[in-house]
């Protein structure tokens, strides 16, 4: 029988920090399998971070259109500050564990760009998830994870615009705020909530939560009800970080699913919106592989 031990990762730590007892290990690593998993999220979010930070530069609010130039910035843009000192952050931190692999395997090293080197960690996630440093390795994950949220997503807080109310007779529109701490998920893997809801903008009374919106996203699709004459389906547009704070999924673990469900995209003012129905389909399709 496999011989397992408490879990070292980030989000056992926190889940101590509740009160919670640690996860057990897997049978061949220091991490337990959420954490392991969490780990691999945060290494491909930070390749998504790295460039939404580089949007940033130039102080530009998130989504924000800016006319691309030649020659570089135009004199007396303003400096973020903060986005920089993230990016140099992640380069130095994701090139520091990628030379601790590169030496200990005998491999070559990365070129020091945040998406090589984030390519690299996780292609060896299994070896550094039974590394002794296991726990540090997550611990600087998360938080150049959180750094880059904080970095790249400054707004307070933004309203989504979902459509229209499915309740009959309601003539008012359904959105959802969507906070910068919503930008992905907790420690241990699982999204924050904090409450949100998905709100009429006519009726406060019509109200849903967060994690009732793919049932209720294919009422809006359907109609509003039986008799009343049905729209035409909705082609909804949502944001990775709209898309986390919905389904209650890691960021990370977005992206990872829209590469390989190739959900359809596009791009606007240099972001990247996902087709919703696309991304409902793939979340029911896990859930319904987990019942």
């Amino acid at each position: 029988m496999a011989v397992t031990a408490p879990c070292q990762g980030e989000g056992c730590r926190r889940r101590t920090a509740d009160g919670r007892s640690r996860r057990r290990t897997a049978a061949t690593g220091r991490l337990c399998r959420p954490c392991r998993e969490h780990l691999d999220a945060g290494l491909a979010e930070l390749a998504h971070l790295y460039e939404e930070c580089g949007r940033m530069l130039a102080g530009a609010a998130p989504g924000s259109l800016r006319e691309r130039t030649t020659g570089g910035d135009l004199p007396g843009l303003p400096f973020n500050g903060a986005a920089a000192d993230v990016r140099a952050r992640m380069v130095s931190v994701l090139g520091s564990w990628s030379g601790l692999v590169a030496q200990e395997r005998g491999f070559a090293t990365p070129p020091r760009h945040v998406a090589a080197l984030t390519a690299f960690l996780r292609r060896n996630g299994d070896w550094l998830a039974a590394h002794p440093a296991a726990a540090e390795a997550t611990e600087e994950v998360a938080r150049l994870v959180r750094a880059g949220r904080r970095a790249a997503f400054p707004d307070p807080a933004r309203s989504i615009r979902l459509g229209a109310c499915p309740e009959p007779g309601c003539s008012g529109s359904l959105t959802v705020a969507v906070r910068a701490a919503a930008h992905g998920s907790g420690g241990d893997g699982s999204a924050d909530d904090g409450g949100q809801a998905v709100v009429c903008d006519a009726a406060p009374a019509h109200r849903w939560t967060s994690d009732q919106w793919s049932g209720l996203s294919r009422t809006m699709d359907a109609g509003r009800a039986p008799g009343t004459p049905a729209p035409a389906p909705t082609e909804r547009w949502l944001t990775a970080a709209d898309i986390a704070r919905l389904w209650h999924t890691p960021t990370g673990t977005v992206y990872r699913l829209a590469s390989e469900q190739r959900w359809r995209r596009r791009n606007r003012a240099g972001r990247t919106y996902y087709n919703e129905t696309d991304v409902r389909t793939c979340f029911d399709r896990r859930a319904a592989a987990r019942t």
